[in-house]
């Protein structure tokens, strides 16, 4: 399995749960990334304003767990013939980063004829997912699990330290709000106006420092991938996913009044909570498909699953452009594609919500065409 792009696991048929798994995440951020009226979305399907968290904030996390649970299926087989010679793999994990990096960015600037370059955001999901791959990737390559443990001990702890007894200027220590919070001080120091407009505070919800933790959830998934490559029964791998994630759910729960849950700032509770969500939902994935064989339902998920990143980059730019492409209406008003196709064939049929909701379903829909098309003629996309 390519940790990065959606390529088909090795040892792969009887851990199916891992492409249906990642499939499931790239079909719910399609889901809710798409909205047809944003003004019009049910709760669940937006993120939380600031603190707390919604079934949205659980989506991205857990891609970047599956992420690291995917790399010692990648690079334990390579690392076992390397002799050593770990040059080939830096250079492969460079590339898979680099070019990951350069998606999200033509995702950010797509189409180029309509940014407004003095405040072109830099960072985003695929930048996010780079730096986070290429942490992990490293990390699994040189170091012990021991050390991999007290990495993301490490940053969790040191990332709760800065952000609650370093002040951010003008604001006292330990304020998390979205103007005084030091994450995005840093992000307005480093990157300026190059960040998300619609972010609630002057920061990035892929930040600079925010990244830091976003690691662990990766580097969790690391233990968890070693887990399921090992020779333990099958049985008592699914027990400790199950165990491991009702521990982390519950500690995450339980250290949300001392640093409440928040995606934006990717808080330790945050970050521990959805690892523990994580684990329950492959857990119950692997009991049910590799486990018991109930595998139908999975099976749309894992086609999303093994062309992931073709299927979000491609939606992504598809939005993007329903949108660029507008043209002056008989009122004089602006329309686009996008307010064009909504108001005609959903919006005058559904009530508001439903509407809304269908929009965002047929884009799942196009795009699970799209990856089924390219698993018939065996055509993988991935970096």
């Amino acid at each position: 399995m390519s940790p990065a792009s959606g390529e088909p696991a090795r040892a792969a048929e009887r851990l199916r749960s891992l492409d249906a798994f990642r499939g499931a995440t790239i079909a719910l951020m399609i889901l809710v990334n798409n909205a047809g009226d944003w003004g019009k979305t049910y709760a669940p399907l937006l993120h939380a304003e600031w603190h707390g968290w919604t079934p949205t904030d659980l989506v991205f996390p857990f891609f970047l767990f599956i992420v690291g649970v995917a790399i010692p299926f990648a690079l334990a087989p390579r690392l076992e013939h390397a002799a050593g010679d770990l040059g080939p793999l830096h250079r492969k994990i460079l590339r898979r980063a680099g070019i990951l990096f350069a998606l999200g960015l033509l995702l950010n600037w797509f189409p180029f004829w309509t940014v407004a370059w003095e405040r072109a955001r830099i960072p985003g999901v695929l930048q996010r997912i780079a730096l986070v791959y290429l942490a992990a990737a490293l990390a699994y390559l040189h170091l012990r699990p021991r050390g991999r443990a007290l990495l993301g001990l490490s940053l969790l702890a040191g990332y709760w330290a800065v952000m609650k007894l370093v002040p951010a200027p003008g604001f006292t220590a330990g304020d998390l709000s979205p103007a005084g919070n030091l994450a995005a001080w840093v992000d307005r120091l480093v990157l300026g106006a190059h960040t998300w407009r619609y972010a609630p505070g002057p920061g990035d919800p892929e930040g600079i420092l925010s990244t830091l933790p976003a690691i662990v959830s990766a580097l969790a998934g690391l233990f968890v991938g070693d887990l399921l490559r090992s020779a333990l029964a099958p049985g008592r791998k699914l027990a400790r996913l199950l165990i491991w994630g009702a521990l982390a759910t519950a500690g995450g729960l339980a250290l949300d009044p001392l640093f409440p849950i928040n995606k934006n700032l990717w808080t330790p509770s945050y970050v521990v909570f959805t690892t523990g969500a994580a684990l329950l939902g492959l857990g119950g994935a692997y009991f049910l498909i590799d486990r018991q064989g109930i595998a139908g339902w999975s099976r749309p998920f894992a086609l999303y699953g093994t062309n992931a990143i073709a299927a979000y980059v491609g939606s992504g730019l598809l939005a993007k452009l329903t949108l660029a492409i507008r043209w002056e209406a008989a009122d004089g008003a602006t329309v686009n594609l996008q307010q064009w196709l909504y108001g005609h064939l959903y919006a005058p049929l559904l009530p508001d919500y439903v509407a809304s909701l269908a929009w965002a379903s047929t884009q799942v829909a196009l795009w699970l065409a799209v990856v089924a098309w390219l698993d018939r003629r065996r055509i993988y996309l991935k970096v």
